[in-house]
């Protein structure tokens, strides 16, 4: 009989929640951006995300964006790390030296509420929310009322993924959101990294100047790039930090990773709320790579665009958006 369970413990130090659903188990740090860092099979001894090591701790405190699923919000960048919005121009701090600009939000480093955890008797799973007022930290970069919640949930099917946001406010409020998700490639210890394949639903490249903000015009696909539509790519090809529409294929928007030596596909669902991806592959070395679901085109409010083409959403007072996710294994044709 699978056994489900949820409890309180300690991830290399740092204070974590543990799912555990028969075979596969994860963890979650609350204090660290809410990160989701751990989904692995014990069973198979395949590691899914991509891990900090003990002695990587303090650098996953300081950088959380390269590992686990953090959460950004606003994601991507802001040119000069200006947001204009409604008539008001926001500053954010300018956090990426090399482009002049602001880069990836504010949630993905702060502390998150721990809410609830525990199991049924199909699931373990654990809640967690960050509800900003004017007393919180963030409110002085996005001086918005809003509540974010996100729950994971563990079970036989793999790992799901609710993300709940809701204005609390009396204005209207931007509501833009990604996952810088790492993947391990290969999350199986007895495999390379050349077994393995990726697979997209993208649909276009955006045209990226060269501070890494898009022009309004799309680039014409590479014969790789046209190959993770299809049958898929090595991931490490070549140097990644490319940003795409979403294209849904089959009704479902997702990342497939095909491990060619064990006959087995990680499925990364995302949901068709996420407009974009971004695919990031740490310069093509072999290890991780980053294939990032965002609802918005990277600079949205500064591109005169049709708002539902490049994902620019917005909630009035009391509206919520919301969207599920799911990572799972599936036998590969």
């Amino acid at each position: 009989m699978t056994q489900f369970r949820a409890y309180e413990g300690t991830y290399q130090g740092e204070k974590a929640v543990w799912l555990q659903a028969g075979k596969y188990e994860a963890a979650l740090v609350p204090n660290v951006g809410g990160n989701l860092i751990a989904f692995r099979d014990n069973v198979s001894g395949f590691r899914f995300l991509r891990e900090p090591a003990q002695t990587e701790m303090d650098e996953f405190r300081s950088n959380p964006g390269v590992y686990g699923i953090p959460v950004l919000f606003p994601p991507n960048r802001y040119e000069d790390g200006k947001f204009p919005w409604k008539g008001t121009t926001y500053q954010f701090p300018v956090n990426e030296e090399a482009t002049g600009n602001h880069l990836h939000g504010f949630l993905h480093t702060i502390p998150w509420q721990v809410e609830e955890f525990g199991n049924t008797e199909q699931e373990s799973y654990v809640s967690v929310k960050v509800s900003v007022d004017e007393a919180h930290e963030v409110y002085r970069f996005l001086p918005f009322k809003f509540t974010v919640r996100l729950k994971y949930t563990l079970s036989e099917h793999g790992l799901a993924q609710h993300v709940f946001v809701r204005n609390d406010g009396e204005g209207e409020m931007p509501c833009l959101l990604a996952f810088h998700t790492a993947v391990n490639a290969p999350f199986a210890s007895g495999s390379q990294a050349s077994d393995y394949r990726m697979k997209f639903t993208i649909g276009e490249r955006w045209e990226l100047n060269e501070r890494m903000l898009p022009t309004g015009k799309y680039q014409p696909l590479t014969v790789e790039e046209e190959a993770m539509k299809s049958e898929g790519v090595y991931p490490y090809f070549t140097s990644l930090d490319n940003h795409y529409t979403a294209l849904p294929q089959n009704g479902r928007n997702r990342m497939e990773l095909t491990d060619s030596k064990l006959g087995l596909t990680l499925v990364y669902d995302v949901g068709t709320s996420y407009k974009q991806w971004m695919i990031w592959n740490n310069g093509g070395t072999e290890g991780f790579f980053c294939p990032e679901p965002q609802i918005n085109l990277v600079n949205a409010p500064h591109v005169n665009l049709p708002a539902d083409e490049i994902g620019l959403f917005s909630l009035a007072p009391g509206e919520i958006w919301e969207e599920t996710a799911r990572f799972y294994l599936k036998p590969s044709k």
